[in-house]
């Protein structure tokens, strides 16, 4: 795995770059389809995913450095340093609903349908980013030999296993044999590699992929077509994408912390019970027919 695509000279085009050029391309196209049969222009459209993107990579840099304050307050020069990496999906998200709003305030048009138009698009650019983790050897899982008592653990438990699994001589750690065959060895050079050196690991951002493309197939053809009001597809993406999201965080080992607990599936929680809240206000009244 090369996070490289494309070298000409001092010039490169990484995958990961490239993975999310596509994910905007095409999420695009699909939102300007969508947007044209709720009655916007195709111009309205382009405006807001400009917005919406803006926002969300905003957002997704201050929800990083925000749980990273500890070391962006020693070293502040690199808040803006995103080469570096620091990226957080559920920032992102916040950034991009504030952002719809605002964009709906300033144009006047209902926020609630505008992101009823990025939900499918968002969910499908998140499959083929995931694909840019892969190679860049990022969003490491756990060792594909850590007992599932580890893995599943309500309270995060894997680093404190691993020491343990690491003291152990090389004779006492043969009982430890992989549980899945796919595991994937990374690089030296990547983040996974640096972490978990010649170790096969939980492919973490292909299990997130694959289940983010179910969840665009439940979403663009068979949600967005039902006549629920405007909104409902946007919190049922974000309802959708936090269960996604909550059941990965389990094979990953990189996830923040707070409060001892894994911050992404603390938040998932959140915007879930927030999402199931809002939908029921929104078609309250086809509830009660």
């Amino acid at each position: 795995m090369d996070p490289i695509f494309l070298k000409i000279g001092s010039f490169k085009i990484g995958y990961y770059g490239l993975c999310y050029a596509i994910s905007f391309f095409i999420g695009l196209e699909l939102a300007k389809k969508y947007g044209v049969k709720k009655g916007l222009t195709k111009e309205q459209v382009e405006d807001y995913a400009f917005v919406a993107m803006i926002s969300g990579l905003l957002g997704g840099r201050i929800y990083y450095v925000l749980f990273n304050y500890h070391y962006y307050f020693a070293n502040p020069q690199d808040i803006i340093a995103v080469w570096k990496g620091g990226m957080a999906i559920h920032g992102g998200i916040l950034g991009g609903i504030i952002g719809t709003f605002i964009y709906g305030k300033i144009k006047k048009i209902n926020p609630f349908l505008l992101g009823d138009i990025a939900a499918a698009p968002l969910i499908l650019g998140q499959t083929i980013g995931r694909f840019g983790n892969l190679a860049n050897g990022e969003i490491q899982g756990v060792p594909t030999f850590t007992p599932y008592s580890i893995i599943f653990s309500l309270k995060p438990k894997f680093f404190q296993w691993f020491s343990y699994y690491n003291s152990l001589p090389a004779i006492d750690k043969i009982k430890y044999k992989e549980l899945v065959p796919w595991g994937l060895v990374f690089p030296i050079t990547s983040p996974a590699g640096m972490e978990f050196p010649n170790l096969p690991l939980h492919p973490a951002m292909l299990y997130e992929s694959a289940l983010n493309f179910l969840g665009f197939l439940f979403i663009w053809f068979y949600l967005k077509n039902k006549n629920y009001e405007s909104g409902t597809v946007w919190w049922s993406y974000i309802i959708i994408y936090s269960v996604i999201r909550y059941f990965v965080s389990f094979f990953r080992a990189e996830d923040l912390m707070i409060w001892g607990m894994r911050a992404p599936q603390l938040m998932s929680i959140i915007l879930i019970i927030i999402s199931i809240i809002i939908i029921v206000y929104l078609n309250k009244n086809k509830i009660k027919k």
